[in-house]
Parts: structure tokens; C-alpha cells; sequence
């Protein structure tokens, strides 16, 4: 008797080009991620519609959709659910639900409808060692270049920290505009790594002589990165 072989699902990684699909949505029809060119943009599953723990999370990104809009960036939501069941639900939230003095929460991102799992099987949503009919937590960090630049998977049972979410965006941005790495548990104001880690002289070397750096060994070199300037860099004014 020949042993039935489990599917392998394939996974996008950090690097790769972010899988191109189209969708419709609670705000109509989209490309992905052709329509998000020249943004950053974060596309995130959940497991269902009308669930306790979706819906903290659902009302905490719409609570926090103008923050990111500041620092250039996108929100799109996806679960395996339809259309109907979208709608009914976000006008539930909208209607109802309060959390954590949060109420009349409008979603105005769009919540991809993917009742065939086509993208959430793309992007390595399904696992069914959680789940095989369910979405994990999935976060995907794209840059405005069509990039993933950061993944970050949660199971059903854990809702996510939205805090180190906007923190991920904000590092990777002032990563990108400074040159820097960001240590553990950066934040705007914060010392920045200077690269490349194979020497303090090559850091110098490449900081021109900054006096504001201080290198804790030959590999550990940081810098002074003012929180406004990092600020004013990514924000929108």
C-alpha cells in the first residue's frame, strides 16, 4: 500500500517579490501589489469573520489605519470567508461592538474575499497543522518596490501586538533612509547600528569620523539617530 504524501505548501519568503493576484474586496476589485506601487503595504489574514479575537484585531488596525497612512503605508485584510459575510460583519463592528473605548470603528481598508483560498494558499496563510480550512495570523510587510521585507505569523488562539507591527514599519523604513540596522526593541530616538558589523574602523571609515558613534567591540558599532529626524524623514506632513 503506497503512503499518501502530504502537500507541500509553498511559502513566499523575506526577499522575494510579493505573488501577484487579483481580488475582490469590501472597496471593490484590486491588483495586487501593482495598485500599492510607491507605498509600503501591509496584507494580513485572519482566520474568520464574527470571532472574538478577529474582531480586537480588525478594530485596532481600522483604530490605527491614519497612523500608518502617516508613515506611507496600506492596510489590506484577507480571510477565506465571502463577501456578504465581510460586510455583515464590519457593519456589526461599526454598529455594536465597543473594545477598549473604541466604538462606531469604521473599516475603510479593503478585506479581500478568498472563499477558494487562492491567495491565502500563495502567501503560505493555510497551515494545516493549525488549521486546514483557516487562515493563520499572517503579517506581510511589502515595500513600495513590490518587495516582502518582513513576515510575521501568529496562530488562531493569539492576537497580535500592533505596537511592534507599526515598530517593524517605522525600522524598516529608517533602515532603508539611513543606511542603519535598528538593534533589539529599536525605537525613533534610539542608538542605530552602523554597518557593516566587520569592523569599527570600516564604520568609521564609512561614518566619516561622526564623534556621536560608539563601538562596544570591533563587531558593535551604534550611532546617535535623532527621533525627529527619523520622524520627519518617514512621515507624512
Amino acid at each position: 500500500m503506497e503512503e499518501k504524501q502530504e502537500k507541500v505548501v509553498s511559502m513566499p519568503r523575506i526577499g522575494d517579490p510579493a505573488p501577484k493576484f487579483k481580488a475582490v474586496t469590501t472597496q471593490g476589485e484590486i491588483n495586487f501589489p501593482v495598485d500599492y506601487t510607491s507605498e509600503w503595504v501591509i496584507l494580513f489574514s485572519h482566520p474568520a469573520d464574527f470571532t472574538p479575537v478577529c474582531t480586537s484585531e480588525f478594530m485596532t488596525f481600522a483604530h490605527m489605519e491614519d497612523q500608518f497612512a502617516e508613515a506611507n503605508c496600506k492596510l489590506v485584510g484577507l480571510s477565506v470567508d465571502g463577501l456578504y459575510s465581510h460586510i455583515a460583519w464590519l457593519r456589526t463592528i461599526k454598529e455594536k461592538i465597543e473594545y477598549k473605548g473604541m466604538k462606531d470603528v469604521e473599516v475603510n481598508f479593503p478585506l479581500i474575499e478568498d472563499i477558494t483560498m487562492n491567495v491565502a494558499n500563495l502567501y503560505g496563510m493555510i497551515q494545516p497543522g493549525e488549521d486546514t480550512t483557516k487562515a493563520v495570523r499572517a503579517v506581510f510587510f511589502i515595500d513600495p518596490k513590490g518587495m516582502i521585507r518582513t513576515i510575521i505569523y501568529y496562530p488562531l488562539s493569539l492576537g497580535r501586538n500592533f505596537d511592534e507591527i507599526y515598530r517593524v514599519l517605522i525600522a524598516l523604513q529608517a533602515a532603508d533612509e539611513f543606511g542603519v540596522a535598528t538593534p533589539a526593541d529599536w525605537r525613533p530616538g534610539d542608538d542605530v547600528i552602523v554597518p557593516p558589523a566587520g569592523s569599527c574602523g570600516t564604520a568609521k571609515d564609512r561614518m566619516d569620523g561622526q564623534e556621536d558613534m560608539h563601538c562596544y567591540d570591533w563587531f558593535f558599532c551604534t550611532r546617535k539617530l535623532d527621533k525627529d529626524k527619523v520622524l520627519d524623514a518617514i512621515l507624512k506632513k
